[in-house]
């Protein structure tokens, strides 16, 4: 529409062409009544003021002006007020009074490049203003983003400048906030060697110089309020770096909520609010406590299922709590830990190369969905953990490297600063406002979502600088050593404050070497995790089960030399994803012999290990004995439960983990020496195993034996403390499970015949590849008789 038919649009009232505006003290000045505040009608040519001796016009319309709010907006001169906008596709703008809703007067263009101005002569009192602006398709009235104060305050910019802020992402990145009545949304992001930084989105055509941002310089955030959008927005960041002649793109480092790969941009999430629910809470304190079972199911929620008949699409969030929930809860497992479901761009890290540590991939819905399925999770009495990753980051370029221009969250130097394993970039621990960052990521996940734990992966390469490293390709300490001091204060932070912070809660650490203390408190050295991972014990025994059992003799030690350590710190039996991965098949398919033995010794290696100290996790597929090699890209071979033997393993999964829950023998004291005893751990030659486990109490224990040959052993005698009853609570060869049911017909009684150390035994038999598990039983064989 032509400039001179904007009257009616506007409304103006004038007369003989002129028009009265409002005097200074209509607008709340105290300067009195200026009659000569006039201007011609909007619709005649507005000159505008002389630009000459303004040398910042041009860098604000090419914007690349370090602090835009102090040219844009409104401000006093010696003279009055100036208000300057720009808006490239404005074709006419006009001052409203924001209180009045009345327009005060039109704007001059004075840049082709749309900026725009609005003088008032003799006035010194700022007012809340509204812009009415004249576009190709229409006209709106908008808020100036330039007049509303900064959004940090100066105790949160001195926390950020401390790296000390641990609630940033109530702060950074985007929020839906009201501001003097206006509805919109904060941005704010941290890249203090930036030369200008920007939001863009739909909302501002991705026009970088729309929404230039406002620097707080002692902190290095760059933020600004953009009112009349709100949730649901796309956005990211055009940074221009200090050198740079072009902006790029970046993806908010504490976006909430993001597009769906390989879509990049972030988008404004909702208010958090899921509030923690207070009945799980008290089971938390009962789940999480260190003699309390922990049975984990390791999940990637991709190929858990998939929707086949739907061209074999993801399941929801909404739709595994409805399916993996009660599957889980089925088969005894307490926890479900998630593998990384930090956004991350490249579906074949499985979540590894994360670059939005706040965001829950959108790859299977939105946040709140992702709480819907941890509440489901808690009403089945199931804690959720998830994979988190500190420990490297890809180099996308929407991601976190050269974020600002600089090595922001990265070293520099690449002997610091990348993995050549996973050609991935490592955090700066040593800057501590990376560290803030990683903390803050970390306790979002027990805040907002009532996540009950984390397992931090990949820590062995965070404590070690030559880890993976050539001679040469890797740079010590300040001492000389290969310890990377900064990272081992970093984690021992991080604990120290998520445990502060949600004391019930457990962190757990994948440490794949003879680090000390890991599961200590850092204030006598150690690193502060609840738990760790027990690789060591993993790779023994899984060596040793993949000997043909005519050799095992001459490895007897790999059942047994975990027992050495055991105790050192608070560890978890790991059978994760990474043991069917990358060319080593499946459990089932390391096993040797024909397929029977397969099966039979897959089950004497799990009863080995719920019976064995030690938490315990198992990656989906094993409890039923999937064949092939895992993939990210198909769902489970659940077709599998059509046969009788891969059904027989997963109910023995399911009982085992019942009789771990059930007997406090098997978990509570499963970190304490005092809740472990050889009874014979010599017999090498016959490759068996036995063992007790205790709980509180002399009276709680219970009696193993584990025969890892093909051969029956019959009156095999076994030492035990009482002479009393014993129950078979379980045998892994019992025809329920596919075997051959070989055992002792449920009860047997101990003999007054002096064996290991104890003044009577028991006459077992032993089935082939499997293992049994007895209690002491009072109540068919007269009581107990213990006997020092």
């Amino acid at each position: 529409m032509p400039l001179f038919d904007l009257n009616q649009r506007f409304r103006l009232s004038h007369k003989d062409g002129l028009r009265r505006l409002p005097t200074c003290d209509q607008l709340g000045s105290a300067n009195g009544r200026v009659d000569a505040v006039r201007t011609g009608s909007m619709f005649e040519n507005v000159e505008p003021p002389d630009a000459s001796d303004d040398p910042l016009m041009e860098t604000i319309v090419r914007a690349d002006h370090h602090d835009p709010f102090n040219y844009l907006g409104m401000h006093k001169t010696a003279t009055g007020l100036i208000v300057r906008v720009l808006l490239p596709q404005a074709e006419a703008v006009a001052l409203i009074d924001a209180r009045s809703n009345e327009v005060v007067m039109p704007f001059a263009r004075q840049h082709p490049a749309g900026l725009f101005v609005a003088q008032l002569p003799h006035c010194s009192a700022r007012f809340p203003y509204r812009l009415r602006v004249q576009k190709a398709g229409g006209m709106e009235d908008v808020d100036d983003p330039y007049r509303f104060p900064p959004v940090l305050g100066d105790l949160d910019r001195h926390l950020i400048a401390e790296g000390a802020h641990f609630e940033l992402y109530r702060k950074l990145g985007s929020q839906p906030v009201t501001i003097e009545g206006i509805d919109g949304v904060t941005f704010a992001v941290w890249a203090p060697n930036a030369r200008r930084v920007s939001v863009v989105g739909p909302f501002n055509d991705w026009d970088g110089r729309r929404h230039a941002m406002r620097c707080h310089y002692d902190c290095g955030v760059w933020e600004i309020f953009v009112p009349g959008i709100g949730p649901g927005e796309l956005y990211k960041f055009e940074i221009k770096g200090q050198d740079a002649t072009v902006p790029y793109l970046k993806a908010d480092p504490f976006a909430r909520r993001t597009e769906r790969p390989p879509a990049t941009a972030s988008i404004v999430a909702e208010h958090d609010h899921s509030l923690p629910d207070h009945d799980w809470a008290i089971q938390r304190a009962r789940w999480n406590a260190r003699d309390a079972p922990m049975s984990i199911l390791e999940v990637h929620l991709g190929s858990w299922r998939r929707r086949r008949e739907e061209g074999g699409r993801f399941l929801t969030y909404r739709e595994l709590a409805d399916e993996l929930v009660p599957y889980a809860k089925e088969m005894g497992f307490t926890h479900l830990e998630l593998m990384p479901i930090t956004e991350h761009p490249f579906d074949g890290s499985w979540g590894y190369q994360p670059l939005s540590l706040l965001a829950p991939t959108a790859r299977y819905g939105e946040p709140d969905d992702l709480r819907h399925f941890v509440r489901r999770c808690h009403e089945a009495d199931i804690a959720v953990l998830l994979d988190w990753v500190p420990a490297h980051f890809p180099d996308d370029p929407h991601g976190l490297a050269r974020f600002d221009g600089t090595h922001l969250y990265e070293h520099a130097d690449t002997r610091l600063g990348r993995h050549k394993d996973w050609d991935s970039l490592i955090y700066n621990f040593g800057r501590r406002e990376v560290a803030n960052f990683l903390i803050a990521s970390a306790l979002y996940w027990l805040d907002a979502y009532d996540i009950d734990g984390l397992r931090v992966d990949a820590v062995a390469s965070m404590l070690y600088l030559d880890y993976s490293r050539a001679p040469g390709e890797w740079l010590p300490n300040r001492y000389g050593g290969r310890e990377n001091l900064e990272a081992i204060e970093f984690l021992r932070r991080l604990n120290h404050e998520v445990l502060t912070r949600h004391p019930h809660a457990i962190m757990i650490a994948e440490e794949s070497t003879a680090w000390p203390m890991v599961t200590r408190p850092p204030e006598i050295g150690g690193l502060g995790f609840s738990y760790k991972w027990n690789l060591g014990w993993m790779n023994d025994t899984v060596c040793y089960m993949a000997h043909d059992p005519v050799h095992r003799s001459f490895h007897h030690d790999g059942l047994t030399f975990g027992l050495l350590y055991a105790f050192h710190e608070n560890f978890i039996l790991p059978l994760s994803h990474d043991e069917v991965v990358h060319g080593k098949g499946s459990l089932f398919g390391r096993m040797p012999g024909d397929a029977w033995r397969k099966f039979a010794n897959l089950r004497a290696y799990y009863g080995f290990m719920f019976t064995h100290p030690g938490k315990k996790l198992l990656f989906m597929g094993d409890e039923f004995a999937q064949v092939s090699e895992w993939s990210h890209e198909r769902e489970l071979d659940w077709h599998l439960l059509d046969e009788p033997a891969h059904a027989g393993v997963q109910r023995l999964v399911r009982d085992l983990n019942h009789l771990y829950r059930s007997n406090p023998a098997l978990h509570e004291q499963d970190c304490e020496a005092d809740g472990f005893a050889w009874i014979d751990c010599h017999d090498h030659e016959a490759s068996v195993l036995a063992f007790l486990r205790r709980g509180h109490g002399p009276e709680r224990f219970i009696v193993v034996a584990c025969n890892f040959t093909p051969i029956i052993r019959y009156n095999y005698r076994v030492g035990v403390p009482v002479l009393t009853g014993y129950r078979e609570l379980l045998n892994t060869d019992s025809r329920h499970y596919g075997g051959s049911d070989v055992g002792n017909l449920g009860h047997l009684r101990a003999e007054p015949v002096p064996m290991h150390g104890y003044a009577q035994s028991l006459a077992l038999t032993l089935p082939p590849l499997a293992a049994i598990v007895l209690e002491p039983d009072d109540t068919s064989h007269g009581g107990l008789t213990w006997v020092s």
